[in-house]
């Protein structure tokens, strides 16, 4: 008899116990490439992202953690001239070109509404009366984990190929109105995604020491 047939539990356990034995931890060069190497990208290659690659981001984002598994992100893809001039509304005018040129820029999103579905994603134990009735929490709730789920997406786009330039230089009231009146959704970061032009690159910023930003007690 296959326990794991019969136990998700003892499955999830092994699960992870099997990608233990297969990789301990990322080489450099994935490092490099996630991190270490990586570049926020203002200049972009005339090179489109495809909807398949597109799915496989949001995927791999999904998989990682949020608090009861709410995934309270929403991800909403700008790529046609229509929607990009409704963005551009909202932006910085030194933030345009850089959105114009970039083939999709992401508006990350939280729903504050997020805990309606958790009985769907935490099915074992009904944890919606934590949230209902309490819209100041289920927003702070919403916002933590999706500023979390957005980082995943920076992640994931670099680990599958991508490039990143995230930004914040826009009005979230703007990007509201035009994208999600009427809705409990707001907005919270852009991502402009693609292919970097690396000739528009200037050199890295300087970064913390570990003891300036770190205490371990």
């Amino acid at each position: 008899m296959n326990i794991q047939k019969l136990d998700p539990r003892a499955k999830a356990q092994q699960d992870v116990r099997d990608v233990r034995k297969r990789i301990t931890q990322l080489d450099s060069d994935a490092l490099d490439l996630l991190l270490s190497g990586a570049r926020t990208h203002y200049s972009w290659q005339d090179r489109p992202v495809s909807d398949e690659l597109i799915r496989e981001i949001v995927k791999l984002t999904l998989d990682g953690p949020t608090s009861m598994n709410g995934s309270p992100a929403r991800f909403v893809i700008v790529r046609s001239p229509e929607a990009k001039a409704r963005l551009e509304k909202s932006l910085k005018p030194a933030n345009i070109p850089k959105m114009r040129a970039a083939p999709a820029t992401v508006i990350v999103a939280y729903d504050q509404e997020f805990w309606k579905q958790l009985l769907r994603l935490f099915p074992h134990e009904d944890r919606r009366h934590l949230f209902e009735h309490k819209p100041e929490y289920a927003a702070e709730t919403a916002f933590r984990n999706g500023t979390l789920q957005g980082a995943y997406f920076m992640i994931a786009a670099r680990a599958l190929g991508l490039d990143v330039g995230a930004l914040s230089g826009f009005s979230n009231k703007i990007v509201d109105e035009e994208f999600f009146a009427d809705t409990s959704l707001k907005s919270n970061f852009l991502i402009n995604l693609g292919y970097g032009n690396e000739t528009a690159l200037f050199g890295r910023l300087p970064r913390f020491d570990f003891e300036d930003v770190c205490k371990i007690l």
